[in-house]
């Protein structure tokens, strides 16, 4: 292998017009991944092979099918729609329809790579689907397995959603209208209610031998991570394989390989551990005041406390009133989630410290390990709760954070610190109020 290359595959946009030479020669310069040129075609060709899965989608009893008129398109998205309908329908991903069923089509933005998409408003159907309840895990649990990873590659597939059929009976449903007629899907669409848990069903059985490993798997993205490069090797190689045996396939340009740093999941992930993307915190929450970036508070001390003028506003019967305080509230978070340092990834097997503070502004805790920090949380007082003794508040804050890391601290040694001594009293205290109980 040549060793010296590895690493130097990063994310990056190849030119589309001599893009399959430059893929190609850039495939062969990375070990383990020149082994599988296969698995990263310039586009997808046509219909995905028959899989022991199909999409389905089951209905509530009683309906009957739902039709809508098309939306009114403006010239130029006029000539896109001829454009890629013409593409979808030489890959044989769509076909025209004579369906009692109808969902108007629209077009939206591209995040990666700018342009736009054309997308179906399937609100309609999707209102009439039986739910598929199969669990898109929250992402602090799939980065939970990375303690002692440092060497990363990422793999994202090629239109990942074209790369399913839909069973056969159930294709007449995802019809779609538009200025030039009506057509129906033969491949799983975007915006069908159930599309993100089925493909994540589908994925996880593909790689339930190499999860909680070395992969994890949320939709179509996959990561592969390993404690050194030679273990990286073989894990690369057995990803990769796999993807190959289920003819599934990933987009060259928008992967990355044999990485000490990664950005993942709106996350940068190192051997230092888990920090926020400051990229994706500016994309995700950018100067829109009123959209809460709560998503990344396990990153910030005393979210709560700062969030507080902006929740306020938000209890029953509240008048909600965007005012300096909130905007102050708000650039603080933001600038905190841009400067938050890396969280440290667990390791189940050493103790843990958890560290509890309370005031009348709320509770604060923090879980840590070998002096760094796992996770912060915080919680804003109950208006009953604000009454409480402070060695009740004190207890409240432990009782939360115990709930709160129950995964990380059940079975586990854990050290508690509190400030507030006469805690430990009660454990050999004769009588207990019922709040202590």
């Amino acid at each position: 292998h040549r060793k010296d290359t590895k690493g130097a595959h990063t994310e990056r946009e190849t030119s589309r017009g001599h893009g399959k030479y430059i893929e190609l020669q850039e495939i062969k310069k990375i070990p383990v991944v020149c082994d599988f040129p296969d698995v990263f075609p310039e586009e997808l060709h046509g219909l995905p092979p028959d899989r022991d899965v199909e999409f389905k989608i089951d209905l509530i009893p009683g309906t009957a099918p739902v039709s809508r008129r098309p939306y009114r398109m403006a010239p130029d998205e006029l000539k896109k729609l001829k454009t890629q309908l013409q593409e979808q329908l030489d890959k044989g991903f769509i076909r025209p329809s004579s369906s009692p069923w109808g969902c108007p089509a629209l077009f939206v933005e591209k995040k990666d790579q700018g342009g736009k998409r054309l997308c179906v408003d399937y609100r309609p159907l999707n209102a009439v689907t039986i739910k598929n309840k199969y669990p898109l895990l929250h992402i602090d649990i799939l980065f939970d397995q990375l303690a002692g990873a440092k060497v990363f590659s990422k793999i994202d597939l090629r239109s990942g959603y074209y790369q399913i059929k839909i069973r056969e009976e159930d294709i007449p449903k995802t019809a779609f209208s538009i200025r030039y007629g009506l057509y129906e899907y033969l491949v799983m669409s975007f915006g069908l209610t159930n599309a993100p848990a089925f493909f994540m069903y589908m994925m996880n059985s593909v790689f339930m031998n190499e999860l909680d490993k070395f992969v994890v798997v949320f939709i179509d993205d996959i990561l592969v991570y390993s404690k050194n490069e030679e273990e990286h090797e073989e894990h690369l190689r057995t990803v990769l394989t796999r993807l190959r045996e289920h003819q599934l396939y990933a987009k060259f340009s928008k992967c990355a390989f044999w990485l000490r740093e990664v950005s993942f999941l709106g996350h940068i992930l190192s051997e230092k551990g888990v920090a926020v993307d400051p990229s994706k915190v500016e994309d995700g929450i950018g100067n829109n005041p009123k959209q809460e970036p709560g998503y990344y508070r396990r990153f910030i001390k005393d979210f709560s406390k700062t969030a507080k003028p902006m929740t306020s506003p938000t209890k029953k019967n509240a008048k909600y009133l965007w005012d300096p305080k909130c905007e102050e509230a708000f650039t603080s978070l933001k600038k905190s989630l841009t400067s938050a340092p890396a969280l440290a990834q667990p390791d189940v097997t050493k103790p843990f410290d958890v560290y509890c503070d309370a005031s009348g502004n709320g509770l604060g805790r923090v879980l840590m390990q070998e002096g760094r920090v796992i996770a912060y949380a915080s919680r804003q007082l109950r208006k009953h709760k604000a009454n409480y003794a402070t060695h009740d508040l004190e207890l409240a804050a432990v009782v939360h954070a115990l709930k709160i890391w129950r995964h990380y601290l059940l079975g586990n040694t854990c050290h508690i610190y509190t400030n507030h001594k006469s805690l430990k009293y009660m454990l050999t205290q004769p009588e207990l109020n019922m709040r202590q109980r």
